[in-house]
């Protein structure tokens, strides 16, 4: 088990290249945790199998057969007027396999425009949209999946669109309950630029992570490396010194790093925690981290309806909401069929 999460590691440790993440890519928005699952337990996971459908996102090798007839809605209450949109469903076509299809959409509100005298423009609206399809097989303890996408970005009357590709694997462990995920995200390239001038590059990343559950213990626990093609991910201001010591090291190894806990109270009620330490460091302030970089959740169950909820720490100023709800139409379908 341990010879397997290392053997992944080192295969993805040569990829490895130096450089920091911010202000170098468009459609940032699609690494944006936008289902309560994923915001409350950090924000990153590619390891938590056959759990919800709304992982397809992150890892499509994820979403097994036996997610099929999940239909999943989010909202997410980001920061001022944005807000995020997102569904997911999963359906069983025989032979064919299972396969999944999602939406996910975010609206940043309308702005006002100015020219250079200041004079009013009017507002325009800014939107992105992200359109996947996919599905995953099983292959004895390996699960290997991949999903097609479609991005599409307007941004101030300027629009660009992109296909892109993730492909992802899985290892579950026979006996116990213990899962290793390794997925390449967002491989592709960009169909239509913003302006003639501008150089539009996807958010190309590698994640690797593990989850695990103690065999006596209502927690599962939840490990994931991310930005693992970038090593040197930090920033620090050159005119603040505070801090300027640590640069590096421990601290940007665990930037890579995002930390996902949960409470199995039964199978209908699961409580979420999660840590991340680069959205900790790269927005606290100086004198407080205003919970940034910390997130729950809770999630219970009503028959064939899963409600979801989970807040993301993001800085002093607020934090985002995020909600959801699942349902299973198998249910309904079976309850049809009882009283034709």
């Amino acid at each position: 088990m341990s010879r397997i999460a290392l053997i992944l590691f080192l295969y993805v440790s040569p990829l490895l290249a130096l450089g920091q993440i911010g202000g170098k890519r468009s459609f940032e928005f699609i690494n944006i945790p936008s289902n309560p699952r994923l915001a409350g337990l950090g924000g990153v996971n590619v390891s938590l199998a056959n759990e919800d459908v709304n992982l397809a996102f992150s890892n499509p090798a994820l979403n097994g057969d036996t997610l099929s007839g999940l239909v999943a809605f989010s909202y997410l209450d980001y920061f001022a007027d944005v807000n995020i949109i997102s569904t997911v469903y999963q359906h069983d076509f025989g032979k064919y396999g299972s396969w999944f299809i999602g939406i996910n959409h975010i609206n940043y509100g309308d702005i006002d425009s100015y020219d250079a005298t200041g004079a009013p423009l009017g507002s325009f609206s800014n939107n992105e949209t992200l359109l996947i399809i996919g599905r995953s097989h099983q292959v004895g303890v390996f699960t290997l999946g991949g999903s097609f996408k479609f991005l599409n970005s307007n941004v101030s009357g300027f629009s660009s669109n992109a296909i892109a590709l993730d492909l992802g694997g899985i290892f579950q462990h026979p006996e116990k309950q213990f899962t290793v995920g390794l997925t390449f995200k967002n491989m592709g390239f960009v169909l239509s630029e913003y302006t003639e001038t501008s150089d539009t590059k996807l958010p190309f990343d590698i994640q690797l992570g593990m989850t695990f559950k103690p065999e006596h213990m209502p927690f599962r626990f939840s490990l994931t490396g991310y930005n693992l093609r970038q090593g040197d991910i930090s920033y620090f201001d050159p005119n603040n010194t505070e801090g300027l010591e640590d640069k590096g090291g421990l601290d940007n190894a665990l930037r890579h790093l995002n930390i996902g806990a949960e409470l199995l109270l039964g199978k209908n009620v699961n409580f979420r925690f999660g840590y991340n330490h680069l959205i900790k460091q790269e927005l606290k302030l100086n004198d407080t981290n205003g919970g940034a970089g910390f997130s729950f959740g809770l999630m219970f169950r009503v028959k064939a309806f899963e409600f979801a909820y989970s807040r993301g720490g993001y800085h002093a100023a607020g934090g985002s909401n995020s909600f959801g709800i699942t349902a299973n139409t198998n249910l309904f379908l079976k309850r049809t069929k009882s009283i034709l």
